[in-house]
């Protein structure tokens, strides 16, 4: 008896770890199956790979794309279909997320099966274990060819309405010149206005839509500087009607051109309809910063009596709001008091600088 029941020990010793292996691997074997059936089934090309980076699967829709015979492109094979110029490029950027465990995403032009090159969108992340160990890479790639080409068109047309608007305000200052020739007396006012007009001109450069390639090359660096920047064309500031307080922040391209849009858009109200509309009005901007939150004050006071908030909101207004609350993930509140038009706006300072 004590020799059965000793061979059952035996037994189930044995036995129970083989039954617990076999149900890993059916268990595995069917979530890869159901992944497999899942990145078939999605419109983007799938693909992934072993925790060094060889790629051991892609979806339908990579071979679709490519033309490739299946697995011409395992392991290595996949950096052949990037166009010669974003290879290597795109080689450093794989290896440097290997290397860390970021995540990857690169844009490359990838051959079609037709032959063309077609910019792609590649992103990739890593899946971990309970111990927080990379065991697979799992990416895709969107093609983006025809939004990029549309953003490239829509830059060179918003680069040529600013150099447009820019030989305007040049025209204005040379028509000033010449009518200031005639009158010798209004010289010294009609240099000053040449001066406003030339300010709003710099201003522009930070309000308008801007790419990579199109940022200015001369940017004020601070909050401060953006607010005197876009607000020199007005007399009001050097008059010392504008007062601008309290703590500066860096701020870079990112952060600058929608915050120069919302205070060139609150200054234009300004001076047809608010505070620098008369001559007595007085601008007051205090900043400062509140744990992660970068928070401006706009003050108005001493100008027309407002009985009642307008019935709508110009473009403008709209346009300078949307780019506070969705480029830079901000807030503003808006206090229509008879004195003047009280407005807080609040911007994570990382939204300000990348």
């Amino acid at each position: 008896m004590a020799g059965t029941s000793q061979r059952w020990r035996i037994f189930v010793y044995v036995e129970k770890p083989e039954a617990e292996t076999l149900a890993a691997r059916r268990a595995l074997l069917n979530s890869d199956a159901r992944f497999k059936v899942l990145a078939n089934a999605l419109p983007h090309m799938v693909w992934s790979t072993l925790p060094d980076g060889d790629h051991d699967f892609y979806n339908a829709r990579w071979y679709e794309f490519t033309g490739v015979p299946e697995g011409s492109t395992d392991g290595e094979g996949w950096n052949g279909m990037f166009h010669p110029d974003d290879q290597e490029r795109a080689w450093e950027r794989w290896r440097r997320s290997l290397a860390t465990g970021e995540p990857y995403e690169i844009e490359y032009r990838l051959r079609r099966h037709d032959g063309e090159y077609r910019w792609t969108l590649g992103r990739a992340m890593p899946v971990r274990d309970a111990d927080g160990n990379i065991v697979r890479w799992i990416g895709t790639c969107t093609e983006i060819h025809d939004a990029k080409e549309h953003a490239a068109q829509n830059e060179i047309l918003s680069r040529e309405l600013s150099h447009r608007i820019k030989n305007i305000f040049a025209v204005i200052g040379g028509l000033i010149g010449m009518s200031a020739r005639d009158d010798p007396q209004q010289k010294a006012f009609a240099k000053r206005l040449q001066e406003r007009v030339a300010a709003l001109g710099r201003a522009h450069e930070f309000v308008r839509p801007h790419s990579e390639h199109s940022s200015p090359n001369r940017l004020p660096g601070t909050s401060h500087g953006v607010l005197r920047e876009i607000l020199s064309p007005y007399p009001a500031l050097s008059e010392g009607r504008i007062t601008i307080d309290g703590e500066d922040v860096a701020i870079d391209d990112r952060g600058a051109t929608p915050f120069a849009l919302l205070v060139h858009e609150l200054a234009t109200n300004a001076s047809k309809y608010g505070a620098l509309s008369v001559p007595d009005g007085r601008i007051e901007i205090t900043t400062r910063v509140h744990g992660d939150q970068f928070e401006m004050r706009w003050k108005e006071c001493g100008g027309p009596t407002i009985e009642a908030p307008p019935e709508h909101q110009g473009f403008g207004t709209k346009l300078s709001e949307l780019s506070i609350v969705q480029q830079l993930g901000g807030a503003i509140d808006r206090d229509w008091t008879r004195d003047g038009l009280i407005i807080a706006i609040t911007v994570p300072t990382r939204g300000l600088v990348r």
